[in-house]
């Protein structure tokens, strides 16, 4: 068994275009917790989630993964997290399948077929992972992203606006499923401009200023 993880900032600061957006956030987020980045439009939230998944520089102070900076174990650290941004990231020119079969090789996973069935029936899209992309309504496509999640078993969930284009029960089931990622000992850090309810673990708040 993993023992529990534990993700942290340390006097973490960004700036953009010469302004300040954050500076000096401290914060530690356990296991079994997640991680509520709040904060009006502009102030970082994007870039704060970006900074964790190593996509953007950190300009000042330290992201740590179970002590060590993630800069210093970049290879290890990116078996271990999952992100999915604002925008759905799919091909539109290949199937749900080869979307879903792509995006698992690139963590080292080979999912058969029955698996993508199963999560695709799960997510609310039964019987479409030989659809191309471009034939989905963009509710469809929302769901085939996100069913990334269940595939993946990154310790750590990175999640930019994941309720969007998702109607009452996509939501619910979404919320769900991150709920029993932390039952298991897993981590989430999202944004989202939805007061939504992850089974019945309280929100551990970050709220930005500049």
């Amino acid at each position: 068994m993993k023992p529990a993880s534990t993700l942290s900032f340390s006097k973490l600061g960004c700036n953009r275009g010469g302004r300040q957006l954050f500076q000096n956030v401290d914060c530690v987020l356990e296991a079994g917790r997640w991680l509520y980045v709040a904060g009006a439009n502009g102030v970082g939230k994007t870039s704060l989630l970006r900074m964790v998944c190593g996509l953007a520089p950190i300009e000042a102070g330290d992201i740590c993964w179970n002590g060590t900076p993630i800069h210093a174990q970049a290879d290890a650290y990116r078996q271990d997290l999952c992100y999915l941004g604002h925008l759905n990231a799919l091909q539109e020119s290949m199937t749900v399948q080869e979307n879903l079969a792509f995006t698992a090789a690139l963590g080292g996973l080979a999912p058969d077929a029955a698996q993508t069935r199963a999560v695709l029936a799960q997510f609310g899209v039964p019987g479409r992972e030989r659809h191309l992309v471009r034939h989905l309504s963009q509710g469809q496509k929302r769901r085939v992203a996100l069913s990334r999640l269940a595939l993946s078993p990154a310790r750590l969930w990175v999640l930019d606006e994941p309720f969007v284009a998702m109607d009452e029960a996509g939501v619910r089931m979404l919320a769900d499923l991150i709920a029993a990622h932390l039952t298991q000992g897993g981590l989430a850090v999202l944004t989202s401009h939805q007061q939504v309810d992850i089974g019945t673990i309280p929100a551990q708040m970050l709220e930005l200023h500049a």
